[in-house]
């Protein structure tokens, strides 16, 4: 029935002397988000993008471009020539083809071709009588139709459709910079890295362990975060890195109740010791304010304080109802519920330390040999590649 899609986006309208910067990469994610089927073909058109489907179904290649970040809407579309018949044979079939037939239409018409002879008023009210001729049934409802005929004449042709279909929003990945999160297994990471996926950045994540304290299985609930992720971006770098020794040294050196903070003091070194080989320019969390010991204003700024890369907390702000909502709708929860620890929950002090003074957390690791934990949690980095969901992930190093 619908031989095109036909793509906007919002946000990237607004933009300056970059937005033409900003098309070409959401046309690049548009094609890796159909790569799968080699007979598309994809082009910009006047302030869109035209997916041409050549056989290609229809509803899969949907469910693949609502998830590309950059997209305000889409549409299935029929395509017409620039005649006013033409565009009337197909409204008739657009009306006749829907699943379920409709009581009350109306017609809608923006003309970005201003050659064409016909004026938006003028063609409205011709495709109207012409169908209310061919659908005695029908009546014209201006207000709330069941039906809304949409017909956008360009350049290129007349494009007619029913439907709109919410796409991602936000800005095309990678035109922010590269950035690593860090994603620990739970609800509030797989959210944080989404979100600042949507804000256009490319993410490389890592993930810390304590193999063999923490399972394979473990292991294996990141690696399908990860692809979930994957499917709203493109095949995910995914860093393991062990702490088995840092966090030995840290239970065995420093007050319990400073545990987790010295233990995120030392994520976030590692990660900055990976940023300057991997060009991170920001460390993403899932830290939420409030929600836990060690995401109090002071235990945030005592981890945050070793470090001179920007920290980003997309979910910093947010009940925990409404990250558990957004995991739903991404595709997350379901596995970030599932029940294997992670090296936090493992170590985590029975009374720990709410709102630390910095001087207090750095005495309390003043008995670390914080340089030699680091290389060695250096030496054990195992990265794969990581691409949605049913293909495995690919063994790098």
């Amino acid at each position: 029935m619908f031989d095109h899609i036909l793509v906007r986006y919002g946000e990237i309208n607004t933009k300056g002397q970059n937005r033409s910067q900003l098309e070409q990469m959401l046309m690049r994610n548009v094609q890796q988000a159909v790569r799968h089927w080699d007979s598309i073909r994809v082009r910009r058109i006047s302030n869109r993008i035209l997916v041409k489907l050549n056989g290609a179904p229809v509803d899969a290649v949907l469910e693949a471009l609502v998830k590309v970040f950059g997209i305000s809407s889409l549409s299935p579309v029929m395509v017409a020539p620039l005649d006013v018949d033409a565009i009337v044979a197909v409204a008739n079939q657009l009306l006749d083809r829907m699943a379920v037939a409709p009581r009350t239409f109306k017609v809608e018409v923006r003309r970005g071709n201003k050659r064409f002879p016909m004026d938006s008023p003028t063609l409205t009210r011709h495709v109207g009588a012409a169908l209310l001729a061919s659908h005695p049934s029908l009546t014209v409802d201006v207000h709330q139709p069941e039906a809304t005929v949409q017909i956008d004449v360009r350049d290129e042709g007349a494009f007619l459709y029913a439907e709109k279909i919410p796409g991602a929003a936000g800005l095309p990945v990678g035109m922010s910079g590269r950035v690593c999160a860090l994603l620990s297994g739970g609800i509030d990471s797989p959210v944080a890295v989404w979100k600042a996926m949507k804000r256009g950045l490319k993410v490389d994540l890592v993930h810390f362990h304590s193999f063999p304290f923490t399972s394979e299985r473990a292991q294996r609930k990141v690696e399908e975060l990860t692809s979930t992720l994957a499917s709203w971006s493109t095949d995910l770098n995914l860093h393991l890195v062990s702490l088995t020794q840092t966090q030995a040294a840290i239970q065995k050196s420093c007050p319990e109740q400073l545990r987790t903070i010295i233990l995120r003091r030392m994520m976030f070194r590692i990660c900055e010791a990976m940023a300057r080989t991997k060009g991170w320019l920001a460390l993403v969390t899932g830290d939420s304010l409030g929600q836990v010991a060690s995401q109090t204003l002071e235990g945030i700024f005592a981890v945050d304080s070793v470090t001179s890369l920007s920290v980003l907390r997309p979910v910093g702000m947010e009940d925990k109802q409404d990250i558990i909502d957004a995991a739903r709708h991404i595709g997350t929860f379901e596995t970030s519920i599932q029940p294997y620890d992670d090296c936090c929950s493992l170590f985590a002090p029975k009374r720990p330390k709410t709102h630390p003074s910095l001087a207090e957390v750095v005495r309390g690791e003043d008995k670390l040999d914080v340089e030699q934990l680091i290389e060695t949690a250096l030496q054990s980095v195992e990265t794969k590649k990581v691409a949605a969901r049913t293909e495995s992930p690919m063994q790098l190093t």
